[in-house]
């Protein structure tokens, strides 16, 4: 009889002993699992900052070189007007084309570098790359070369913006202390078309800013680029 609860309490001593081993082994796994879900996530988290991370500087260190290629593909219209006046402000190269009131220059030296002049026949006339295009008479009695569109024919300048800006959070400005938050291209172009067929077209691009409280800039920076396209057809 004695043998029996000695049996029958080794057996619940056994049994207890095993139910705590379960039980730790349990609390283990779990928190090994808890363990292993929170590493998890903050591995997640860790590759959602590095890539945020990655795509913010590659915003700000190459935007401008990300517009230029988007540009390629599109850009938004802005402005599109009739062509009311033009005048030439230089000595034959390089200069400004006013046109209407818009003063565009024609100083960079890494675009086309045409020739403005007058004709034989008195006509206002523009030379590149061995191609003439005569926008018409001269006007007489004025200071600079000027011309009006002769009725007839299609002018236009259109001002055209990117559709992708890019932030320039470490721009600083010593000289005003006042530096731009972003940046974007703004393109001005030239079309002018006659009767016969003939046809000009001029594309300038320059850098626009915008100022904290101030908005896009009006005027644009020379020096940013200037004319970089310059077609005579045919």
């Amino acid at each position: 009889m004695l043998l029996l609860r000695v049996e029958t309490a080794c057996s619940e001593i056994l049994r207890s002993a095993q139910n705590d081993n379960r039980t730790n082994l349990t609390r283990e796994v779990q928190r090994k699992l808890r363990f292993l879900k929170v590493r998890k996530i903050l591995i997640t988290l860790g590759i959602l900052v590095a890539f945020v991370v990655a795509i913010l500087a590659t915003w700000i260190f190459s935007g401008r070189q990300i517009s230029l290629f988007l540009d390629r593909f599109g850009t938004i219209e802005t402005v599109s007007n009739r062509v009311n006046s033009l005048v030439y402000e230089g000595n034959g190269t390089g200069g400004i084309l006013r046109i209407n009131d818009l003063e565009l220059s024609l100083n960079d030296r890494n675009g086309p570098a045409p020739s403005i002049g007058t004709t034989k026949n008195d006509q206002f006339a523009l030379a590149n790359a061995g191609k003439v295009f005569p926008f018409g008479p001269a006007r007489s009695g004025t200071e600079n070369l000027a011309v009006v569109p002769p009725a007839g024919e299609d002018t236009f300048i259109e001002i055209r913006r990117s559709i992708f800006s890019w932030p320039t959070p470490f721009e600083i400005n010593f000289m005003t202390g006042h530096s731009p938050s972003w940046k974007r291209h703004l393109y001005y172009r030239l079309l002018w078309k006659k009767p016969s067929g003939a046809k000009l077209e001029m594309l300038w691009r320059y850098e626009q800013y915008f100022y904290p409280g101030d908005g896009w800039a009006s005027m644009t920076h020379e020096g940013s680029t200037g004319l970089i396209q310059l077609d005579i057809s045919p």
